[in-house]
């Protein structure tokens, strides 16, 4: 919530002064809550005595052509007059001033029509008409570059620890990248869309690209089913996707031990999410790394050091090893002499875990699943 103190020092001095006080009076004679984030300041959501579920779709209009220094203690009462607010938006710039537009979502679709045949056109100053219409509620976002071998359960599960209200997964060959996978996630409304689509690029790489599902490639995709569970993940192995030079024999049986362990407890199969953060000339090779284990309330994460052994294997495929080894330690697994490579630094550097009960997150440079 944005207190007075707080609402007033979002403002430069240069904003209209007169503007700047009428917001703040009427935000205190009315009680009215704004909160501000992500560059969008924000009434309702519910509003005050809301009761139920969000308004369906179809309830949200588009504002536009707004004066930058026009404020909710205008905005407010006008759409309201037409119909019940859940929720109205507007968009700022850090200097105080609106961006020009704003959202305003009804609490039943004829208030949205009501508000598009009163207001669209309307002079909210002299000589200054506004836009007003339906609402685009995009809800559904392309996920592509993702690896061959990531399945939609182990995707889903994934999703569902970053982000909130997601609807369905669907996995298709990608249409722009060769032995990659391009996911369409379909999100509850457009909110929990945008902010997933906000959570999942924040550090992503060119490696992976996320967007609004485009209209001509949802077209393209309407055939698209998920991949056979032929192709899936098992133990960090694909067996329908492209061939890798094998692991050594040792960190290959701790990926196998791992996945037999879950296997056993009924915890599922465990999802690797890796990420190169530093290259040494020597060829050694520092990642970060997390495994989720869908049976445990809590992923694994940390770091750890691997060399790339010119054999063709991946330095993400030879991190994923050891870190099954790791997990293996932390569960009390014994290792029965099965060691990583050798460190390029002392042992009590070369690998630092914790449990986290922090959000997972799948964009980051490198990032690979």
């Amino acid at each position: 919530m944005v207190g007075l103190e707080e609402l007033q020092g979002l403002f430069q001095p240069s904003i209209n002064q007169t503007n700047k006080m009428a917001l703040l009076a009427w935000a205190k004679e009315t009680c009215t809550d704004l909160v501000q984030i992500n560059g969008q300041r924000r009434y309702g959501g519910p509003p005050p005595g809301w009761v139920g579920d969000p308004p369906p779709a179809g309830t949200e209009v588009f504002i536009g052509k707004l004066p930058q220094d026009m404020y909710e203690n205008v905005l407010i009462p006008l759409f309201q007059s037409v119909g019940r607010l859940y929720e109205f938006r507007l968009m700022m710039t850090f200097s105080g001033l609106n961006r020009g537009f704003a959202y305003a979502k009804y609490s039943s679709r004829r208030g949205a029509k009501e508000a598009i045949a009163a207001f669209n056109n309307f002079e909210v100053r002299e000589g200054c008409a506004i836009v007003v219409c339906k609402s685009t509620e995009k809800c559904e976002l392309s996920v592509d570059g993702l690896a061959a071998s990531v399945s939609q359960r182990e995707l889903e599960a994934l999703l569902r620890q970053v982000t909130a209200g997601l609807h369905s997964v669907t996995l298709c060959a990608s249409p722009c990248q060769k032995r990659a996978q391009l996911a369409v996630l379909k999100y509850s409304s457009h909110q929990a869309a945008a902010m997933a689509k906000k959570t999942l690029m924040e550090g992503n790489s060119v490696e992976m690209r996320v967007a609004w599902l485009n209209p001509d490639l949802k077209q393209k995709l309407q055939l698209c089913k998920e991949k056979p569970s032929s192709s899936r993940v098992q133990g960090g192995k694909s067996l329908g996707g492209p061939k890798q030079a094998p692991l050594s024999p040792a960190l290959c049986n701790a990926l196998d031990r791992l996945n037999a362990l879950c296997q056993k407890q009924y915890l599922g199969t465990p999802l690797f999410l890796t990420r190169c953060v530093q290259a040494n000339p020597n060829g050694w090779l520092r990642f970060w790394c997390r495994v989720v284990i869908p049976g445990c309330p809590m992923p694994f994460s940390g770091f750890t050091w691997v060399r790339q052994d010119g054999q063709g294997r991946s330095g993400h495929e030879e991190a994923k090893a050891a870190v099954a080894l790791q997990v293996l330690r932390m569960l009390g697994e014994p290792s029965h002499g099965v060691t990583a490579s050798p460190l390029p630094f002392p042992k009590s550097w070369s690998i630092s875990w914790e449990c986290e009960a922090v959000m997972l997150f799948l964009s980051a440079a490198g990032c690979q699943l």
